[in-house]
């Protein structure tokens, strides 16, 4: 406390985290400091909902300077972890690109209302381990988000990287490492600049 800030501790953490879990390793950039104020509301404007659509995506990336191969290398983050209910609801009853079978299975536990907490893991076949198993599942039409699905939905901007990483594991590793360095390094506080917690729930 005091000396390594809450910010570069979340960076370590994140690679770390993305290792342990057979994926990746990269060097971490150190020399953050931590904010002195948390916005949620500014975090929510600034990170794309699972509604979107690719261009919203496309926008809200390409706002923090991360390219269209940023874009779809970080996406496969969602190998691992799960969603609730209510950010995968309106995708399995009213979109078409998914699998019948897939959406079937989720209405199951996620109903047109209600359950709004259930988790669904956002890769079904591999939800901890870091893999490419999640751009396989979007050639399939199974992905959870509707905003993972946009990600191979007929655009020629997007479907062939999915379709590389897919066939690639080794390639979607230097994408996905190059992109956190790249993500890493979007305006971080240094000098004397923010402060560095002591408790990293609250500013100093």
């Amino acid at each position: 406390p005091g000396v390594v800030s809450c910010a570069d501790i979340l960076a370590i953490a994140a690679r770390d985290s993305v290792v342990r879990l057979g994926g990746p390793s990269w060097k971490v950039r150190l020399g953050r400091r931590d904010s002195t104020s948390a916005s949620r509301s500014a975090a929510n404007a600034s990170i794309p909902p699972p509604t979107s659509n690719l261009s919203a995506l496309i926008s809200s990336f390409s706002a923090q300077g991360l390219s269209i191969k940023n874009l779809v290398a970080l996406t496969g983050s969602h190998t691992i972890g799960l969603a609730r209910c209510t950010s995968f609801r309106s995708h399995i009853y009213n979109d078409s690109n998914i699998d019948p079978s897939f959406a079937n299975s989720l209405r199951r536990i996620c109903p047109r209302s209600g359950n709004d907490s259930v988790l669904a893991p956002l890769d079904r076949q591999t939800p901890t381990s870091f893999d490419n198993l999640y751009y396989k599942n979007l050639l399939d039409k199974k992905g959870l988000l509707h905003s993972d699905q946009e990600i191979f939905n007929g655009s020629s901007l997007t479907d062939g990287l999915v379709k590389m990483y897919a066939a690639d594991t080794s390639l979607l590793f230097k994408e996905f490492a190059k992109s956190m360095i790249k993500m890493g390094n979007i305006k971080p506080l240094t000098g004397n600049a923010g402060e560095i917690r002591i408790n990293c729930r609250k500013a100093n």
